[in-house]
């Protein structure tokens, strides 16, 4: 149960540091508190620190559960979102703990914020108006069953649950709740354009094949980790082509961003390299998550070391390469005697095996070279079957 009461709120920001499993032992001692309920919110603040500074910052935000703050947007992917709205009505149909909606919210006129769940719909109501979003209408229903209520608007977006009855973790869009693809001409009979996220472990040409009304895809990553996969639809699709953004934020939250078209990707001719020259680039998990291998490699002037390897080189610096970029000291032909030469010449490297019958794990394990240090070592394959050990180190 949400509890919103002034008492309650106070005893929760009088304990934000205090020990969480002292106060449920000693949980008799406060009879008009519900303590599991403030331990777990004491609990959660410490994950919004991190996730959404904004929130975390203000004094009686309240979490309607805990997997509520794990599975919320971030600040920095929500407001990504959010910028790809350009203005008028939206309509969320997936409110959850709220996160998005008051993104969007900044960029909306009006604000429709839709969640079945009563206390999800009491903790939004409370934050919206804790941070000033007097824009959003918070509504409790089905989602299936308000998009025949609503009247016409500008954008849906949908973020539809990836978990099972069962709790098992569903990747396609076709397995998640709601099903975006039995609403779909609902969804466009109020509205032009919807804004789709689903699983980063989603298979893009699959959702691609199931719904020919996306006009792009925003692949985003934190810190090189992949997040989220976006999807727009658009009712009036004006194009045939599918522009790709591959987008990821460093550790200082700064923006890394690489766009393609789709077919041109498929099309495009590229330079494989023989050899290793003086740089080595890795891109960043949104580029190889969307697949523009080919695009990347034409657009930077570099040269591909394989059509499965997905390393590339030159003897040019790009300094504004979005991934990894390495200055290449030693190229080794790869064997199985060289393990002991690893051993003794490096005790320690960061290793990253790319198209190579080894991973990373049973690599260390048969070199025993110790994680860590200034020395990366990548293993690979070139286009013509030849391994190679690549030993370099940031420019």
């Amino acid at each position: 149960m949400i509890h919103t009461d002034h008492k309650t709120l106070e005893f929760i920001t009088a304990n934000l540091n205090a020990d969480t499993d002292k106060l449920l032992l000693n949980a008799r001692k406060y009879p008009e508190i519900d303590i599991p309920f403030v331990v777990d919110q004491i609990r959660c603040r410490k994950i919004l620190k991190n996730k959404l500074p904004e929130w975390s910052s203000k004094e009686n935000v309240i979490v309607p559960s805990r997997i509520s703050t794990e599975q919320c947007s971030s600040e920095l992917t929500a407001s990504y979102k959010a910028s790809l709205f350009k203005g008028g009505i939206l309509c969320d149909l997936t409110g959850g703990m709220g996160v998005d909606s008051y993104y969007f919210s900044l960029k909306a006129g009006k604000l429709f914020y839709v969640e079945r769940f009563e206390d999800y719909c009491k903790a939004a109501k409370h934050n919206f108006k804790i941070l000033g979003a007097d824009n959003i209408e918070v509504v409790n229903a089905d989602s299936r069953d308000f998009i025949s209520e609503i009247p016409e608007i500008d954008c849906f977006y949908i973020d539809p649950a990836r978990r099972s009855d069962t709790n098992k973790r569903i990747f396609a869009i076709d397995e998640c709740e709601p099903d975006v693809l039995s609403m779909k001409d609902k969804l466009f009979a109020k509205a032009s354009s919807v804004i789709l996220k689903i699983s980063p472990m989603a298979d893009i040409s699959f959702t691609l094949s199931l719904l020919p009304e996306i006009t792009e895809i925003h692949c985003v990553s934190v810190k090189n980790e992949c997040k989220e996969l976006l999807f727009i639809l658009e009712k009036e699709r004006k194009a045939d082509d599918v522009k790709v953004k591959c987008i990821n934020f460093d550790t200082n939250g700064n923006m890394q961003s690489f766009s393609y078209i789709l077919n041109e990707e498929q099309s495009l001719r590229i330079s494989y390299s023989d050899k290793i020259m003086r740089y080595l680039y890795e891109p960043n998990s949104s580029i190889m998550k969307a697949g523009a291998f080919k695009s990347v490699a034409e657009f930077f002037h570099l040269k591909k070391l394989g059509i499965n390897t997905h390393l590339y080189t030159s003897d040019t610096l790009i300094e504004n390469f979005p991934g990894r970029v390495f200055e290449v000291e030693t190229t080794t032909e790869f064997s199985s005697s060289l393990f002991k030469r690893l051993k003794k010449e490096i005790p320690k490297a960061n290793i990253t095996t790319r198209n190579f019958p080894l991973s990373v794990e049973e690599f260390r394990k048969k070199s025993s070279v110790k994680e860590g240090g200034d020395i990366y070592l990548f293993a690979t394959t070139l286009g013509n079957d030849l391994r190679l050990i690549i030993k370099c180190h940031k420019p």
